[in-house]
């Protein structure tokens, strides 16, 4: 990691700089799969089947018996792991059903709004150097609390064309309604346009990598509405002489053994503090199995060193990162300042992890600066509202004349027509 000593504001852009490809060859490559996909449907998934992920399947979809296989393949202890984290997770999202709630703007004019699930949503959950079934979790309680009808899962399989057991195990107990083995820009491209084999579905959502997030940027230009920009994994940590650096490292290299495109930042008040962090680092990464993928994310990561917790704060609300771990003295009074972050995690106890599984609240977050202007997923997410209103002739005689003198002042004559042709059948208002 890079160490930066009390940095002038002027330098700040280049602290809160991720790592990223070449983002021309990038949208480029990503754009040639989707227009393949879209033109050739199943033929061009085989295709890239046999390119990335080095099998010849023919059937995508994951039939019952690879289910019922799964079931048998998981522990009895990662079942019961997985039961806590799946309750834990339905009690945050777990919302009672919203009543609509009538307004009368007007005498006689009625106004409410009801939220409704989205039918077909679908769901990515990555696979690539680690079987991320946590996120089924995360993505399928949620949509199935909504009411969606129809949720489509895509996730990588591996050389042989299985998907790994847990993220089956998960489906089935989630209630996804079907799984396809794809992976990659292709598995948004299948969801987001359809294929003969694969449904078209009105929403996807899901983490991944630099194409994946890409192809969900350029597949909602078709008219398929997406959660967020949800790339590379990325944590902060807003710590002072109070935390505990081999807790602080810990949680480093738990986003770093991610994957070379991650990237950690440290924020803090005290030289000692990054000095024993980074020693904790070294040792601890030596014991990773994963420690090529976070040795490369350290190398895009950077310790900042400020003369007080405010600047630190300051820094952190411009970075806006996907997690936020704030280990500091009044770290509840911290917190209350952060105005961009995913998801916030208080004191030297909350670890990220504990986001990651099984808190309760939600693993799928923005990324790369985007929690400036997006949530995390959330039982919302898998909802839209429809407003309603009805006029009684009450209703219309009391606000016909300020539609009548709207529509006439934008020139719209047939608007303020629809209004007074009512208005003279009730005996109101005065024509046109």
């Amino acid at each position: 990691m890079k160490v930066i000593k009390y940095p002038a504001r002027e330098i700040w852009g280049e602290i809160i700089k991720r790592p990223a490809l070449d983002t021309k060859f990038l949208g480029q490559t990503v754009e040639n799969i989707l227009d393949d996909v879209r033109d050739n449907g199943d033929g061009a998934l085989r295709r890239f089947a046999r390119q990335f992920d080095k099998n010849d399947l023919d059937v995508f979809e994951v039939i019952e018996d690879e289910f019922q296989e799964a079931d048998t393949l998981v522990s009895t202890e990662l079942k019961e792991a997985i039961a806590a984290a799946k309750s834990n997770i339905e009690k945050f999202h777990a919302v009672n059903a919203e009543l609509p709630e009538v307004i009368e703007t007007t005498t006689g004019v009625f106004c409410w709004r009801k939220t409704v699930a989205i039918e077909k949503v679908g769901l990515y959950v990555p696979a690539g150097s680690a079987p991320l079934f946590s996120t089924v979790l995360m993505l399928a309680i949620p949509a199935k609390l909504a009411g969606c009808r129809d949720i489509i899962l895509c996730s990588p399989p591996d050389s042989n064309g299985n998907i790994n057991p847990a993220t089956l195990y998960a489906a089935k107990l989630c209630g996804v309604t079907r799984v396809f083995k794809i992976g990659g820009a292709q598995a948004i491209a299948a969801m987001g346009y359809g294929t003969q084999s694969v449904p078209k579905v009105y929403k996807i959502f899901g983490p991944g990598n630099q194409f994946v997030t890409e192809a969900k940027q350029q597949i909602s230009k078709a008219g398929v509405a997406i959660d967020m920009p949800a790339g590379p994994s990325e944590v902060a940590i807003l710590a002072d002489e109070t935390s505990i650096p081999s807790f602080v490292a810990s949680d480093l290299l738990s986003q770093a053994e991610h994957g070379p495109d991650s990237q950690v930042l440290l924020v803090t008040t005290d030289q000692t503090v990054i000095d024993e962090t980074l020693a904790e680092v070294e040792r601890q990464i030596e014991t990773l199995p994963r420690r090529q993928f976070a040795a490369a994310a350290l190398e895009n990561s950077k310790a900042v060193i400020f003369e007080n917790i405010a600047m630190g704060v300051e820094l952190i609300n411009e970075y806006a990162p996907e997690h936020l771990i704030i280990a500091t003295t009044d770290a509840d009074a911290v917190a209350e300042k952060i105005i961009n972050a995913g998801s916030v995690f208080i004191g030297n106890f909350s670890c990220e992890s504990a986001g990651d599984y099984a808190s309760g609240t939600n693993h799928t977050l923005p990324t790369n600066g985007f929690a400036r202007a997006f949530s995390g997923v959330s039982i919302e997410s898998f909802t839209k509202k429809i407003t309603f209103q009805k006029l009684t002739a009450d209703g219309i005689r009391n606000l016909g004349p300020t539609i009548e003198q709207l529509a006439r002042a934008e020139g719209l004559y047939a608007h303020e027509r629809a209004v007074s042709i009512r208005l003279e059948m009730i005996g109101g208002g005065d024509g046109i």
